[in-house]
């Protein structure tokens, strides 16, 4: 995989960081324009409910999946960005967690919510791994350098 940033040279274990990074920056637009315009639109105090945050995010993710598996057909070197995806899935997954646990168990609710993050990355560098094992077999070169 290449992980040049311009001149820089990203280490593989940072890259992690880059959806934190946009979730911190998109944050206050989440809180400040999208959480008020749905309190408009549904007339509740919350807007749209905990699970349909996490609902969305994840329809935004398989958006974003979608359309750079078709970008990825044609261009091997695009690079999108998910952290809007990323900011109501996780988002709405702490808020989620945090509310609906009980009191005694909110600790351990919103840890389970990063294990399930960290689960994802590691399967996600399983399935990089296995691409990279099938498309480089018989000597060509593989699609995820």
């Amino acid at each position: 995989m290449n992980t040049m940033l311009g001149s820089f040279k990203v280490p593989p274990a940072s890259l992690p960081v880059f959806p934190v990074l946009f979730i911190m920056i998109l944050a206050p637009l989440y809180n400040h324009v999208i959480v008020p315009f749905a309190r408009k639109i549904t007339k509740t105090e919350m807007g749209i409910t905990h699970l349909q945050r996490i609902g969305i995010g994840l329809f935004l993710s398989i958006v974003a999946m979608a359309v750079a598996a078709l970008v990825e057909t044609k261009r091997k070197k695009t690079a999108s960005k998910f952290g809007s995806a990323d900011l109501f899935t996780l988002a709405g997954m702490m808020e989620f967690f945090f509310t609906e646990a009980p009191w005694s168990m909110r600790s351990l609710a919103t840890a389970l919510s990063w294990t399930s993050l960290a689960m994802g990355y590691f399967l996600s560098t399983v399935l990089v791994s296995v691409i990279n094992k099938v498309t480089g077999a018989f000597g060509q070169t593989p699609w995820l350098l």
